[in-house]
């Protein structure tokens, strides 16, 4: 096993390198060494990891399958590398350059993306912010939450760490405004146990908010389709028969131009409520404090509009 106390940091830099490039040169140019000293350094990678990782094909080179197995860990790992030195004693936003990462559902980008953007840019014009999906997992595990800043997801799903609620919605019923199945723009239980649904998945094995409630009102869902997040719902079932549940603000925004109605049903409506999930080790991270007081204030924009 390797001693990663006598592990030389630059190993790792000049590895992400190569695997990137494929080219001794140019990967001396990414990390600015010179030819003969990226070549030192591939020979002490190959007796480290005791694989040759790079090898000739023709006029150039090609990574040993071992060496494109590393390919996700060595991103990973710079990732992390970067967020370590990043983490400052103090944190002044007007001049801090750092880039923050944020994991959350496709809902929550749609509603929190513009007035977080327009916060930061006015509070702290020189930082940056990435945006991913929510691991497409039954759990957003403790590795989840080292990768990234903040994972911003539903709570009471399990989800680990620190966290700091942010805004709530409430789930409603979308169906074609032409659905037969619609009385007076409401769907009984009995019709919601006949039609087919577009289920929201966040995993192969992951539950929702919307299986436990129909869950609790005994409906096993005749799955027609099942779809990645919320934002998809409205667009399959607009002209068809077929019935979907999302967040209420996401109803509203697609019911006219889909021609979509938000049925009333017998069904309790579940609370979402979004929060956003931070890894225990980084809660003395000021950066990270101040980012979620902007989720905060964001929240608040999302809630009760720019007059707050």
């Amino acid at each position: 096993m390797t001693d990663v106390r006598k592990l030389d940091l630059n190993l790792v830099v000049v590895l992400d390198a190569l695997l990137a490039e494929r080219n001794l040169t140019r990967a001396g140019e990414l990390v600015g060494m010179t030819q003969p000293a990226v070549s030192g350094a591939l020979s002490r990678l190959r007796d480290l990891l005791d694989d040759p990782l790079l090898v000739r094909e023709g006029r150039g080179f090609t990574l040993t399958p071992f060496a494109e197995s590393l390919m996700p860990a060595v991103a990973d790992c710079m990732v992390e590398v970067h967020r370590v030195f990043e983490v400052l004693p103090e944190f002044d936003p007007m001049t801090s350059t750092r880039t923050f990462l944020v994991s959350a559902s496709d809902y929550v980008l749609s509603e929190l993306t513009s007035p977080l953007l327009s916060i930061l840019q006015r509070e702290a014009p020189h930082t940056s912010i990435e945006f991913d999906g929510l691991p497409m997992e039954d759990i957003v595990s403790p590795v989840d939450l080292l990768r990234r800043d903040i994972t911003i997801a539903a709570t009471g799903r399990g989800v680990p760490g620190k966290r700091a609620s942010l805004f709530s919605d409430r789930f409603v019923c979308v169906v074609d405004a032409a659905n037969p199945a619609l009385r007076d723009g409401a769907l009984s239980l009995t019709a919601l146990h006949g039609l087919r649904h577009v289920r929201s998945v966040f995993g192969p094995h992951a539950s929702t908010h919307i299986d436990d409630m129909l869950s609790a009102a005994e409906i096993t869902p005749r799955v027609a389709v099942n779809v990645e997040g919320f934002m998809q719902v409205p667009f399959a079932v607009t002209k068809t028969p077929w019935v979907g549940w999302v967040p209420e603000r996401t109803a509203r925004r697609y019911a006219d131009q889909l021609g979509l109605t938000i049925a009333r049903t017998e069904i309790a409506p579940s609370v979402l409520v979004e929060a956003a999930h931070w890894h225990p080790s980084k809660s003395s991270d000021p950066a990270l404090t101040w980012l979620v007081s902007q989720l905060r204030a964001a929240s608040e924009l999302v809630e009760f509009g720019a007059d707050v």
